[in-house]
This record gives structure tokens, sequence and C-alpha cells, in this order.
């Protein structure tokens, strides 16, 4: 437990920070605020599988996740977390999601019947 609340921490630490590197990034073409919401996020998950890895997450959940991203973050919620590790991964990029300032409704994560 203890672990995994330093996972998270750590994980929201680096959010705030790249928010920051963002909100001062000067691009040539203004991006909209789904671009921005979009690589937010995408900055997000790289960091969140580069500190805790990919061990317990199934392919699927991370193909599901790989259309979303490539999609530019538009395509509709497809990502079911099945395992301990999928839904502990989904939480922690909903409180990384949200702390970047996205909408709750803007996330991947969806179990459909």
């Amino acid at each position: 437990m203890f672990r995994r609340t330093k996972l998270i921490l750590a994980l929201l630490a680096a959010s705030i920070g790249s928010g920051a590197t963002l909100a001062f990034a000067q691009d040539s073409q203004p991006q909209s605020w789904s671009e921005v919401k979009c690589a937010r996020y995408k900055k997000a998950w790289s960091e969140a599988l580069a500190r805790r890895g990919t061990q317990g997450l199934g392919p699927e959940f991370l193909d599901n996740h790989d259309a979303f991203l490539a999609s530019g973050c538009m395509a509709q919620a497809n990502v079911c977390p099945k395992s301990a590790e999928e839904l502990e991964l989904a939480n922690i990029m909903v409180i990384l999601a949200m702390n970047a300032g996205t909408a709750s409704t803007f996330l991947p994560f969806s179990c459909r019947k």
C-alpha cells in the first residue's frame, strides 16, 4: 500500500511539473483544448508506464488504450480494466488527468457489456 501511495505522489508531482512546462511552451500553431488535454494525458501515460511498468496489463487493455491515444484521444471510451494492475493504473490515470485539468468524461476507461 505504501509503495502505491509513493507511486501516485510521484506521478502527481511529475504531472504538475509537466503542466507548467506545457503552459509555457510556444508552438508555431495554437493547439485546441482537446489537443492540449491529449498531449498532457499522453505524457502522464508515458510517465506512469515508465514508473510502474506493464506487468499485469493485458494486451487488450494496452491495445485499446493505444488506439485511444492514436485517435488524438477522440475515440469512444473502450479501455476496460480487468486485472487489479489495470484497475490500479486506470485509477492513477484518473487522478493525473483530473490534476491536468481534463474532465472525467475525457478518459478512455469504460467497461461495456
